[in-house]
């Protein structure tokens, strides 16, 4: 029997916020009202919520519409159920302030942590770097040079994110292109639903860069939340500065190892952990004694930075460096030297003397970026070269470890091959998108010295595969711990796919009242070419094969079909040749990701006609199409007499389904994969499908 889901929306953080007896109540609110004119609109708001518990002691309908003007919202602006709750959400955080802090009655659990006395402290030199790094490096851009440079001193750079571009903009310098900056909205004066299109556009494409962004939301984003903001900021530097940090960039670390045992471990190796590697690699040459172990308490007495700076860079050497007994000394030589690198605007020496962490990993990569020190030795080189992936591995590997980060694991990934052989972090992927399948009280947890342990480890990780209908033939844990790579990618991508198809299962479930049916790649694609033909287009697809896919006007179509304002036809092209493709798969994706679908192909994927990619894109559009119609439809059948009566409690399967559905944003994922479920040992059909 399928259980209670409850109401449902697309943005994981806007869900948090609201227990299900005030989504419910809201709803029918929201679909009574609807019924009634036809349409919501932000003066419908005043006196709806004014008869709410919420505010209907403090503020009567002027009050409240006073409030809404405040706020800057358009009284002729339609709304949906989302832009709703997020409505009410601003709403009662203007009201709270009005009222000196005084909780109101049935606040959400927003107001509850935005009226705590906590406080969270802001790093002015960390917050003064990235600012610098702002100005530097957007200085020509186009729609944002009028807004700089930016204070460091003042709050310039919150007001400036609160419109989502500054962010986007800053995402695509550190991985050129993950934007289609066409998608961005830049107007002069963006209405509260276009700065949200901004910021979900931002956080998703956050995530498909790496960035971990499971506690933020769009609406920490709008209210630019200051440690939030700097986090999301400094992660985004981050990546940008580690990015040569691999052999495939730089070929030349492999100088750092020995033997091809050691080239696989650093494979494995974090970028954090091969700067330092790096960085004790060149110390031990010059002598310095003692091993850096962070970029914190190790570095703040400036001694390696002398020791390494003279070994990278001889003809700007100083021996004071080295012979002074200050430490602030000894670090504000560093920095000239530093600075005759090129190496500036990171850090000061304060910042050295005080042991900040991300300043110091910042002014470490820097020095990696313009003097690294290593040889083109080119044997080695193409030693390295042989170790790395090909182009399709190593695509199918980026997608699998930014879906898996995603999910909020307490496990970061670096490289799925080597960071899952010993099947703790499998465990912790199942027991996210299945919850309860996984045995704790059998499982290992690293490090773990005993081969035989991680080979338990991945035993219970096929087993969990096979209860839940993968196939797996001839398949054992040992293949895992052996890191046998097409085998690895299969097994990642039934999960993936299963995970799909449950999460559309329950929703359909939950909007039709069906019970128990299968999610069939044939619905999906059903499902699709009925979305387009009611909107009134032409396209049709006959596959998720099928080649004229390539050009990319089904999926825009498609897209504008669930939402018709997300596309802006006047950029789009006809797709005729391989530029307008690729210009088309670009903004496919960012669009996509900009209406809420949390994804992370590659604009190669659509341009190929990956079988498997256009599957899970097209499942993604699905899902959030799904969230938007069916809840509303299923909600209209409430007694919106008894709003506030409780739902039925779930059966243990219902809970099971609310935790999949509350998982949306993390578990749509849609890129490379390889074509290893056709092998020996897996089988494509899925034994468990009806």
């Amino acid at each position: 029997m399928s259980g209670f889901v409850g109401v449902l929306v697309s943005d994981p953080w806007l869900q948090s916020q609201f227990t299900q007896v005030e989504l419910r109540s809201l709803k029918s609110k929201f679909v009574s009202t609807r019924t009634q004119s036809g349409r919501v609109t932000v003066g419908d708001l005043p006196p709806i919520f004014a008869k709410l518990r919420a505010f209907t002691e403090m503020f009567n309908e002027d009050g409240i519409k006073a409030m809404l003007g405040e706020a800057g919202f358009n009284m002729e602006e339609e709304l949906d159920f989302e832009s709703f709750l997020k409505a009410y959400i601003n709403l009662q955080s203007r009201a709270t302030k009005k009222t000196g802090g005084k909780k109101l009655k049935s606040s959400v659990s927003f107001l509850k942590a935005s009226t705590t006395t906590f406080h969270h402290n802001i790093n002015e030199s960390e917050k003064a770097s990235y600012v610098s790094h702002i100005n530097s490096y957007l200085a020509e851009d186009l729609f944002l040079k009028k807004y700089l440079p930016l204070d460091a001193t003042t709050n310039d750079l919150f007001d400036l994110v609160k419109d989502g571009v500054l962010l986007c903009k800053l995402i695509n310098v550190a991985v050129p292109g993950t934007i289609d900056e066409r998608a961005i909205n830049t107007k002069g004066t963006l209405n509260p639903w276009e700065r949200n299109e901004n910021h979900t556009l931002c956080l998703n494409s956050a995530k498909a860069i790496g960035c971990t962004v499971v506690n933020i939301g769009t609406q920490d984003l709008v209210e630019a939340r200051p440690h939030l903001v700097l986090g999301l900021i400094s992660q985004i530097i981050k990546i940008q500065l580690l990015a040569d940090l691999n052999l495939k960039k730089t070929p030349q670390l492999v100088e750092l190892v020995d033997d091809s045992k050691e080239v696989e471990e650093l494979l494995g190796l974090g970028p954090e952990k091969v700067l330092l590697k790096w960085m004790n690699f060149h110390l031990k040459k010059a002598g310095y004694s003692k091993q850096v172990t962070n970029f914190s308490s190790d570095v703040k007495d400036g001694e390696a930075y002398a020791y390494l700076l003279n070994a990278l860079a001889p003809e700007h050497s100083s021996p004071a460096s080295l012979d002074t007994k200050d430490p602030t000394e000894r670090a504000s030589m560093v920095l000239v030297q530093a600075e005759k690198l090129d190496c500036k605007g990171y850090l000061t020496s304060k910042d050295i003397v005080e042991g900040s962490p991300n300043l110091n990993l910042a002014f470490v990569a820097q020095i990696f970026q313009h003097r690294n020190g290593l040889s083109t030795d080119t044997s080695k080189m193409s030693f390295a070269e042989m170790m790395t992936d090909d182009a399709q591995t190593s695509r199918e590997e980026r997608c699998f470890r930014l879906w898996i980060n995603s999910l909020g694991t307490a496990t970061y990934v670096n490289n799925v091959f080597e960071d899952i052989r010993n099947g703790w972090v499998l465990l912790e992927v199942l027991d996210k998108v299945s919850p309860g399948s996984v045995n704790w009280k059998l499982a290992s947890k690293p490090p773990i010295k005993m081969p035989f342990r991680k080979v338990e480890n991945c035993n219970q990780v096929i087993q969990i595969g096979k209860d839940l209908c993968f196939s797996l033939v001839n398949v054992a844990g040992n293949d895992i711990v052996q890191g046998n790579k097409k085998l690895i990618l299969a097994y990642l991508w039934q999960l993936m796919r299963f995970t799909m198809l449950q999460l559309l299962k329950n929703l359909r479930s939950h909007s039709s009242h069906s019970q128990g049916k299968e999610i069939t790649d044939a619905d999906i694609l059903k499902w699709a070419n009925n979305k387009v033909k009611k909107a009134g287009r032409t396209s049709q697809t006959e596959s998720f094969k099928d080649k004229n896919l390539s050009n990319g006007i089904f999926f825009l179509e498609l897209l504008s079909a669930v939402e018709p304002r997300v596309v802006n036809w006047s950029v789009v092209t006809k797709g005729e040749t391989d530029e307008d493709k690729k210009l088309n798969a670009t903004y496919i994706i960012s669009v996509a990701r900009k209406l809420g679908c949390s994804i992370f192909l590659l604009p190669e994927d659509i341009i190929e006609v990956n079988q498997k990619m256009i599957l899970t894109l097209t499942a993604s559009i699905m899902y959030w199409s799904l969230q938007q119609q069916g809840y509303s439809e299923s909600s209209a059948a409430e007694d919106s007499d008894v709003p506030d009566a409780s739902p039925p409690p779930p059966s243990v399967d219902g809970e099971k389904e609310e935790v999949l559905v509350g998982e949306v944003s993390n578990l749509t994922v849609d890129d490379a994969v390889s074509d290893a479920t056709e092998s020996t040992h897996v089988e494509e059909k899925d034994p468990c499908m009806k």
